[in-house]
């Protein structure tokens, strides 16, 4: 009898350590197989670099660069959308791998690891194409809106008399809610993005202008954390490969109409 209930416990034991034997393989294997990822955070409502379409997808053109930059690396690429005045704590979490959207590195050089300036790009003014309002000056008493923690808002800050000269200085959550705004005429004029702003006239058919005086001139590039350098040095590379290649003037010729990129050149 002793040796029957031997048996049976012996066997017991040698079919629990198979079955955690046979889930560890499987475990570590599932891991093996799982591909890295490159999770890219990007303002949803800043058309043309990164927004969602009619059909729910979130597209742009930073979004078609970073995708193709993941598939080289050998990264599956996640687009993220974040809260914009809440990029650096996604940042520093690690909840996204980088900031790439239209991400101005002036005025930021030393917060990121950044890449090499891949577009230019101006700060500029916005109002009714009926407006009274045809320079700079004219802005003196009105109220002017930009983005919460953007480059439109550094640009102002940066120009204290400008400011001053406001009758009201406005923060909105995205570009997309100042422009209804001016549209309703709520306010009076808009600072953001060029490229942003005549994406969004011609697309939308708003009757907008634009005024000949810019803010200020930037550039844009990827922003990573500080310590990220050996992602942020991969991605550059794959850039540059990109730009040699034809792929970035195609994907902006596909977005612009023409090749606004700056890499090699």
């Amino acid at each position: 009898m002793k040796k029957i209930l031997s048996a049976v416990l012996c066997a017991a034991m040698l079919m629990t350590c198979f079955t955690a034997c046979s889930k560890e393989d499987k475990k570590e294997g599932s891991s093996a197989s799982d591909k890295k990822q490159l999770v890219v955070g990007f303002d949803a409502d800043f058309p043309p670099m990164g927004f969602k379409d009619d059909n729910g997808e979130y597209v742009g053109f930073d979004l078609d660069l970073a995708k193709e930059a993941a598939k080289r690396l050998d990264l599956e690429f996640v687009a993220q959308p974040i809260n914009w005045d809440l990029k650096d704590s996604e940042l520093n979490s690690g909840n996204i791998d980088c900031i790439w959207n239209g991400f101005t590195i002036s005025g930021r050089e030393d917060k990121y690891a950044w890449t090499d300036a891949y577009m230019e790009n101006d700060q500029v003014v916005v109002v009714d194409a009926s407006s009274d309002i045809n320079t700079l000056d004219d802005l003196e008493g009105m109220t002017v809106a930009v983005q919460k923690d953007s480059s439109g808002l550094a640009a102002v800050n940066d120009n204290e008399e400008l400011k001053n000269s406001f009758g009201e200085l406005l923060e909105e959550d995205n570009y997309l809610n100042a422009m209804m705004e001016l549209e309703s005429g709520a306010i009076d004029a808009v600072i953001m993005d060029e490229i942003v702003a005549r994406y969004q006239i011609q697309s939308s058919g708003k009757n907008f202008k634009i005024l000949d005086q810019t803010v200020a001139s930037e550039t844009y590039g990827v922003g990573f954390a500080l310590e990220n350098t050996a992602l942020r040095d991969d991605v550059q590379k794959v850039l540059e490969e990109m730009a040699a290649d034809g792929t970035m003037a195609e994907l902006s010729n596909k977005w612009f109409g023409k090749d606004v990129t700056i890499i090699g050149k």
